[in-house]
């Protein structure tokens, strides 16, 4: 199999210079030219994606806010690609002898405009198939902490957790001389194809410390402490929003192949796969528990397949993709449920299906790996195929480092800016609506006036 996502981590290390350009034959040239534009479709494909968390979060959060919650994943976009473009790219990708932050890192000095020696991974088509990664990491904490938040601390949340939190993360894992890059145990090494906990449970922790220190909503708790239900106002928003993620994801899996080879249309059938039982999955549980079949949960039912399945979307066979995407499914359910109960206000369930589902999924490799995406070096390296436990406990090992670091800088970060700017909007402006509070202006129009 082709390298998976940071695969070929030696060859993306930038040069302090710009490099140049060497003579390529037309094989090698069209070669090139095919994976960069693979990567530029694929990059599109989670650029949309922006839309898709934007339409899920609105759909699952009252009409008062719509305008807000299109804010804030605007800002993700902007802020993250221009964050990403001055520091985030070098935290993630400098290297400097094994130092953090490379004295090549910053402003991506010695980015090619141009294919060097075939190196598509040191080209701008690179750097856009990342940033849109970076966006996805960010974005997931808005639904988390939506319908409370300041905008202003929301920026600032967004600028830090692009520039800083997420890249590191990323530097741990993917780049070549990242401190866990070559995490081991006997045979078994940490793989994490597409970032089931690299780029989803990282969003899906800082969600968590949002919620947490904003607390809930006004009126989600009776005085008994008891949950009540906030219905979304669009459940169509929500299950379209479901369908553009879920089209964007192709691009999100299958782009991290970084090749355009015969392994794309695995990564795309795994995906496809997975989400679908998540589905099944989620209604199954949900329908089961109340007794009827919650649309929104069954939404985020496929949002945790497609999460579980991102990690070892390369590893699993068509089958195994099934079982890791309908467990995730069943798993949002009580997840959500029970992170509810605990007083953690989640609008849209952003910390189960992307912590806790992303952390399943990377788990879940040390269960169901039957191929070698590049990282493990070895097929059949689950445990259900033979392959023993070393696995599933580098999987765990990997999982662990990520929450560590995401739940404790962003805890620190949300105190920070809890004690300075300020977090959360006035109880008068939280029941007027942030759309009016914050922007100025109702996100819905008033409605039409007849006369005559």
């Amino acid at each position: 199999m082709g390298f998976g996502l940071f695969g070929i981590v030696a060859a993306i290390a930038l040069t302090a210079t710009p490099a140049v350009a060497q003579e390529l034959t037309p094989a090698e040239y069209n070669a090139a030219l095919l994976t960069s534009l693979w990567l530029i479709l694929a990059g599109c494909l989670v650029f949309l994606m922006q839309a898709g968390f934007a339409l899920v979060e609105a759909g699952m959060t009252r009409a008062k806010n719509i305008g807000n919650i299109m804010a804030k994943n605007l800002a993700d976009m902007a802020i993250g690609a221009l964050a990403f473009w001055a520091v985030g790219f070098g935290f993630a990708f400098g290297s400097d002898g094994g130092s953090l932050i490379g004295t090549d890192s910053f402003f991506l000095s010695g980015m090619s405009e141009s294919f060097t020696d075939g190196d598509v991974l040191a080209t701008p088509s690179f750097f856009f198939f990342q940033v849109v990664f970076a966006a996805t990491a960010v974005t997931i904490a808005s639904g988390a902490m939506a319908e409370r938040t300041k905008f202003s601390a929301y920026l600032l949340f967004s600028l830090v957790m692009s520039g800083f939190i997420y890249p590191v993360v990323v530097h741990m894992f993917w780049q070549g001389d990242g401190i866990l890059s070559d995490l081991s145990i006997g045979d078994a090494r940490f793989s994490d194809f597409a970032g089931s906990s690299i780029v989803h449970s990282a969003g899906g922790w800082a969600a968590l410390m949002g919620a947490v220190f904003l607390g809930p909503r006004i009126g989600k708790y009776g005085p008994d402490g008891k949950p009540r239900a906030i219905p979304g106002h669009n459940v169509g928003f929500a299950v379209v929003g479901v369908f553009v993620l879920w089209f964007g994801w192709f691009g999100f899996n299958a782009g991290s192949e970084l090749a355009m080879d015969n392994w794309v249309a695995h990564c795309i059938m795994t995906t496809l796969l997975a989400g679908s039982a998540g589905v099944i999955g989620a209604g199954a549980a949900i329908w089961r528990k109340t007794g009827a079949m919650d649309v929104g949960m069954a939404g985020n039912g496929a949002l945790a397949g497609l999460v579980s399945i991102t990690a070892g979307t390369g590893t699993m066979s068509f089958s195994g993709a099934v079982a890791v995407g309908f467990i995730g499914g069943v798993i949002v359910v009580y997840s959500v449920l029970f992170i509810e109960r605990k007083g953690i206000d989640d609008p849209v369930g952003a910390v189960s299906v992307h912590g806790v589902c992303g952390a399943w999924g990377t788990l879940a490799i040390g269960l169901f790996a039957r191929y070698d995406d590049a990282f493990l070096g070895r097929e059949d390296a689950g445990l259900f195929y033979g392959g023993g436990f070393d696995q599933l406990l580098v999987q765990a090992i990997g999982v662990v480092v990520v929450a560590v670091w995401v739940l404790g800088t962003s805890a620190i970060l949300f105190k920070v800016l809890k004690s300075t700017v300020g977090l959360r909007v006035s109880a008068e402006e939280e029941l007027a609506g942030l759309d009016v509070a914050e922007h100025g202006s109702p996100g819905y129009g008033p409605e039409p006036v007849l006369v005559g």
